[in-house]
């Protein structure tokens, strides 16, 4: 768990971050969200002491941060960043060795991780290994810089809008990509992002800051149907309120015994995209298959809709 308490940064006369306390679960994804200047990254980078704060404490699995040197914290805290970060002139399998080189590991154990890792980030170790972050895609290269941030195997992941320089489609795939390994995994990840469909999509609880303030931390269905103020129902956005409610139910949870013939959807997808689907298919009822492709039973276009209301 990661516990923050009256965390607050200034500088000169300006308070950035004012006095917030968190509680993260282990295990757990947190995403901060706010406006241009809201004091997110400073937040986050306070956590692994990028940023020392001015007043405040922040414990980890019950250790306070202050207890070591900053550089040994960090390099037990996984940290990405919007662009990757790799280094230009090294190779993927030098660039996820980094941590694990600074910390003694032997080459043996490093060889292992970095074949184990790329195989998680579906990365052929063969292909990749040996190749330099130029002869990647964008996609690979924001692949390679988390599995780098993992490489050490920290309980906790930091990330900093990293998913910020990618284009929509890659984008979408890195989002769902991280968010099956960290149920894998079970990492702790704290992520800084201002696109509230990636908190929404990856997030258990999302942190919204303003002005250095935190206005309401809760789980993602509490923001959209009890937003504590007008500031957090102006950011998480009125007008598609239904459609991300619905984005956070899977089509399992408003599936039916029975099939329908033609179009068929799988019993992880969310409900908006089902919702979306029947639509374009034009179509009032799918039959819903499980993840070895077997029928398991079928969601009608009433059920989901009777979910969304069911919301409000």
């Amino acid at each position: 768990m990661i516990e923050i308490d009256g965390l607050t940064k200034r500088y000169g006369g300006t308070t950035v971050v004012d006095a917030v306390d968190l509680r993260v679960p282990t295990g757990s994804i947190t995403a901060i969200v706010g406006t241009s200047g809201s004091g997110k990254s400073t937040l986050l980078r306070m956590i692994n002491r990028l940023v020392e704060p001015s007043a405040g404490t922040v414990r980890i699995d019950g250790r306070l941060t202050t207890e070591e040197p900053a550089h040994a914290l960090r390099r037990r805290i996984g940290y990405v960043i919007q662009g990757n970060g790799l280094f230009p002139h090294r190779t993927v399998a030098e660039n996820i060795a980094t941590v694990p080189r600074m910390l003694g590991w032997s080459d043996v154990r490093i060889a292992a991780r970095i074949e184990q890792l790329l195989l998680l980030f579906g990365l052929d170790p063969q292909i990749h290994a040996q190749r330099l972050p130029a002869e990647l895609s964008g996609g690979q290269q924001q692949r390679v810089g988390v599995a780098r941030a993992l490489a050490a195997g920290p309980s906790v992941l930091l990330m900093d809008e990293p998913f910020g320089a990618l284009d929509p489609i890659i984008r979408a795939k890195a989002q769902t990509d991280l968010r099956a390994i960290q149920q894998q995994l079970k990492t702790t990840i704290v992520i800084v992002t201002h696109d509230m469909d990636e908190a929404f999509l990856l997030a258990d609880r999302i942190a919204v800051l303003d002005n250095g303030r935190l206005l309401q931390y809760d789980k993602p269905t509490r923001l959209l149907t009890a937003p504590a103020s007008a500031q957090v129902s102006a950011l998480t956005g009125t007008a598609d309120r239904a459609l991300r409610l619905l984005s956070l139910d899977t089509v399992m949870v408003a599936m039916a015994p029975g099939h329908a013939d033609g179009l068929q959807l799988s019993a992880s997808m969310s409900l908006r995209d089902a919702l979306s689907a029947l639509i374009w298919a034009g179509v009032r009822a799918a039959t819903v298959c499980g993840a070895d492709g077997e029928v398991v039973g079928q969601v009608t276009l009433e059920a989901i809709l009777a979910r969304g209301a069911a919301h409000q």
